[in-house]
């Protein structure tokens, strides 16, 4: 896959950050030392941890150079690092208090493992943070992959991106089992866009990226027109002509279990 483009992502920066902020809100870990954050993207989730946390060791890992190089710009005081979230944790040191993954593991397979990974990581009494932005129940999303498997499109995209998510049930089912206490939450965002070209914007930053890759300029504007065409009727409109795009996120922070704990349902 083609790397990021950091300038593109943070076309939203506000609303992209807003997810960030409500996940933070809601740990509890009281002065951790410290705190990873897990696909720090262009560091401003990083930043936020660090308003949280001002005496914390954080530290920001993703996989992306053009993403890091930004954050590393924009928040030269932080701690950054190239690092893959299929690698392994134990690259990065032991022992973290907080694991904080804002819409980051939709990107990555297996969450059944991926989640106990994340879990052994933690101190105990660690926390694990993760926002997942619901792309299963995206209208554009299932305009996109209708689009990218029809019979004008399907030739040149060798692979459709597949999402890495979850149902609620199965989240409920693992943190249960592998974690103590855990919250769980969905939240709707009503972003006002200005326009349905601004809807394309914003997944130019994101879901757009595994399949314009695949694709020649002029194969590129052509895709992204046929797109919009049909992104005219997704949205509801405002009298000024502004769009409402709705963006469904799932939240949830969970506690490690206890060794007693553990031990007690063994």
């Amino acid at each position: 896959m083609s790397d990021w483009d950091s300038e593109q992502y943070l076309k939203f920066s506000a609303e992209r950050t807003r997810p960030a902020i409500d996940l933070a809100e809601r740990l509890t870990v009281i002065a951790p030392g410290r705190v990873l954050d897990l696909g720090c993207g262009p560091g401003n989730s990083t930043a936020i941890l660090k308003q949280y946390f001002p005496s914390a060791e954080i530290l920001g890992v993703d996989n992306s150079p053009d993403m890091l190089a930004k954050a590393r710009q924009d928040y030269p005081e932080l701690s950054f690092r190239l690092f893959d979230i299929n690698d392994s944790l134990s690259t990065l040191g032991a022992g973290w208090d907080v694991i904080f993954a804002n819409a980051s593991l939709q990107w990555v397979p297996d969450h059944r493992t991926l989640l106990r990974r994340l879990l052994d990581a933690l101190t105990e009494n660690g926390e694990l943070a993760v926002q997942i932005p619901l792309q299963n129940k995206a209208p554009f999303h299932a305009l996109l992959r209708r689009k990218a498997t029809s019979q004008t499109w399907a030739s040149f995209f060798p692979e459709i991106r597949k999402v890495h998510i979850l149902d609620e049930l199965e989240y409920c089912e693992l943190l249960q089992t592998y974690a103590g206490a855990f919250s769980m939450w969905e939240s709707d965002y009503f972003h006002i866009l200005e326009s349905p070209q601004a809807v394309l914007q914003w997944y130019r930053g994101t879901g757009l990226r595994p399949y314009l890759k695949w694709l020649s300029p002029e194969k590129q504007a052509e895709f992204q027109q046929e797109l919009l065409a049909e992104t005219e009727t997704l949205f509801p409109r405002l009298q000024d002509g502004s769009v409402v795009f709705q963006f469904a996120r799932l939240f949830f922070v969970a506690r490690k279990k206890s060794a007693a704990n553990a031990l007690s349902r063994a």
